[in-house]
């Protein structure tokens, strides 16, 4: 590891609180969506939120991308200028799920949302679609109390699969994907979101007959 030093200025001690705060982040925000799942199926008897993955960069990954947008290696610059350090994932079945998880998210006491970006409204040329939160995090360490940016990233099972196989295929081909390939991905982006618009369509007439059933007079 011996890009470590750059980044704390040689001071490990420095480095680990500086990492810890983001660990600390997601958990922070990782129960309140648990929280907010379990509520949902309480009260509602049906849960918006189907998976959630964290991730956390590596010193190396940061110090990468600081390289990249000429950033200084100072930790205060790159908690400032590099804001998806600490990543959260939630996967939803439906679109209207992903504005309900925002929206609560939104409302919560203590998160203050920085950066809102809807690629689902406006895919990306790719066709990359999935809504984007930059959120700032309330750390509540030893001696004070610090704020701390979260990448929050909402979508469908549908639109996580298909920004999966982007990544891979991005991967394999280090950024130079043949066209014939793109021009796939983009038709298939197109398909899925055909497929989210029945899969909801569904949704909402069986909770439509639902609601008629459940209203209905019991049976003796």
């Amino acid at each position: 590891m011996r890009d470590l030093p750059a980044l704390g200025a040689g001071d490990t001690q420095s480095l680990t609180r500086f990492m810890n705060r983001y660990a600390c982040a997601l958990k922070e925000i990782a129960t309140r969506i648990e929280i907010l799942k379990l509520d949902f199926e309480s009260t509602h008897e049906y849960s918006p939120i189907e998976h959630v993955a964290q991730r956390l960069k590596s010193p190396e990954s940061i110090l990468r991308k600081t390289h990249e947008r000429g950033c200084s290696h100072d930790l205060n610059s790159i908690s400032e200028h590099i804001r998806d350090i600490a990543g959260i994932r939630v996967s939803c079945s439906f679109v209207s799920d992903i504005y309900r998880i925002a929206g609560m998210l939104m409302q919560q006491e203590g998160l203050d949302v920085v950066e809102y970006k809807d690629y689902i409204e406006e895919p990306k040329p790719s066709g990359y679609r999935s809504l984007h939160m930059i959120i700032k995090v309330p750390v509540h360490l030893s001696d004070r109390v610090v704020r701390v940016y979260v990448e929050v990233q909402i979508r469908t099972i549908a639109m996580d699969f298909w920004a999966s196989l982007e990544h891979k295929i991005y991967y394999k081909y280090h950024g130079e994907v043949p066209q014939r390939l793109m021009n796939e991905l983009h038709d298939t982006a197109t398909d899925i979101e055909q497929l989210d618009r029945k899969m909801e369509r569904i949704h909402k007439e069986m909770r439509a007959l639902k609601i008629v059933d459940d209203a209905r007079p019991g049976q003796y």
